[in-house]
């Protein structure tokens, strides 16, 4: 197989490369801003997580409901570039309307209609590469993808840190760092966007039907009740939503939860730059490891991984501890992610790609759902955040249990 990327590989990736931008962004300068936002408002730190939370929870469960109708209408010709330009661009305007809000709950609002587009805009986004590559490169693919992503996502996030945290002395409020932070994350997403609807074209998929949302939710059924059926796919979505609850839960809360811990807003911001830049090289080393290991073993290493990690964030009260926590988060992320898409799209139909992504999506968004709405009602009722931190470790236990049946599928 050889190891250079394709051009349509490439303006895939680039998608990637663009809507890493706003991720980032909600890891990390977003919580600490509504966190100025609530406080400025007399919300107390306690509660500003669990709405940070419940905002998270509200998205990924609106994501989970719409997704799979959203994936399986995609999967009619033409339709696939359509459905995702249309969530690419409203994810992005969103993203730039961000600084108007001045109430915390209107920003929420704003939050979720921008989360939602953006999760939308990934269903479609993944079943795309079953169209863009072959079976055999799709590990690699989905892995660099990942690694562009997280590496190139770096460079919007510097410049609009340089503003959020130095606006003081360029003289200007945080409302108007801010601003420029929000509306050049959604120019760099844009502009990531662009190439690949440019050049993309659907090779998979079904023919128009004369009511074709009415034909969807009959699709929709059909594919559930198939995929219950294949035993493989069932399981495998089976572990993926509790595996990946932790992974997602992680990502979306790192910064809430060390900041309701009272630490250092600079370093926790500096330590989730250090997890991208650690993510890259160790997103491509999954991508290297996958052309001579068997993928499922590899996901099996990742999820052993995310277990100790969250154990280890049970106990975290000190910065230094939020670093090593940084680090050991970017040797894994890219990797569990990248290899559990491509090992879905490797056992599902071809042509059903956006149904099948749909309900991948139901697993990962359904699952990033409970783990934040945990965090969000444990810490709430005890005042203590690690308590809703540990609960996340079972999960991954689960997973793994589950996960390991399926691995045997493949032998």
């Amino acid at each position: 197989m050889k190891n250079k990327l394709t051009k349509l590989e490439f303006k895939w990736i680039c998608y990637d490369m663009g809507n890493s931008a706003f991720i980032l962004l909600v890891a990390t300068i977003l919580p600490i801003y509504f966190n100025y936002l609530s406080s400025s408002q007399g919300v107390a730190e306690h509660n500003y997580l669990s709405y940070w939370s419940y905002a998270a929870s509200l998205s990924t469960l609106i994501v989970a409901l719409a997704g799979p109708i959203l994936g399986t209408l995609a999967d009619y010709k033409d339709h696939k570039k359509k459905i995702f330009l249309t969530c690419a661009m409203l994810g992005a305007l969103a993203l730039a309307c961000f600084w108007i809000p001045t109430s915390w709950f209107a920003f929420l609002v704003l939050f979720i209609a921008a989360k939602v587009a953006y999760s939308l805009s990934l269903i479609v986004y993944d079943s795309m590469l079953t169209d863009i590559t072959t079976e055999e490169r799709m590990d690699a693919v989905s892995s660099k993808g990942y690694a562009w992503g997280y590496i190139a996502s770096v460079v919007p996030f510097i410049i609009s840190l340089v503003f959020v945290l130095m606006y003081d002395k360029m003289g200007m409020t945080l409302k108007t760092a801010m601003m420029i932070a929000f509306i050049l994350n959604a120019v760099w997403w844009i502009a990531f966007t662009l190439p690949l609807v440019k050049s993309y074209k659907q090779k998979f998929y079904i023919e128009p039907e004369a009511h074709p949302v009415l034909d969807t939710f009959a699709r929709l059924k059909d594919t559930l009740i198939k995929a219950k059926e294949q035993k493989k796919v069932f399981l495998f979505l089976f572990a993926f939503f509790f595996y990946i609850d932790g992974v997602y839960t992680i990502i979306d809360m790192a910064t809430a939860y060390g900041t309701s811990l009272g630490l250092n807003t600079t370093g926790l911001l500096l330590a989730l730059l250090l997890t991208q830049i650690v993510a890259f090289p160790a997103s491509l080393t999954f991508a290297v490891l996958s052309k001579t290991k068997d993928t499922a073993s590899l996901i099996k290493v990742a999820i052993i991984a995310y277990f100790l990690i969250a154990l280890f964030a049970v106990q975290l009260d000190k910065q230094w501890e939020f670093w090593i926590l940084a680090v050991a988060v970017g040797c894994f992320q890219g990797g569990i992610q990248a290899l559990s898409r491509s090992y879905f799209a490797k056992i599902i139909p071809e042509n059903a790609s956006g149904e099948y992504f749909g309900l991948f999506d139901i697993c990962g968004k359904g699952a990033s759902f409970l783990g934040t709405m945990l965090i969000g009602v444990v810490t709430q009722i005890t005042g203590k955040q690690n308590l809703g931190v540990a609960a996340l470790s079972i999960m991954f236990v689960i997973g793994y249990l589950i996960f390991n049946k399926v691995s045997k599928m493949d032998d």
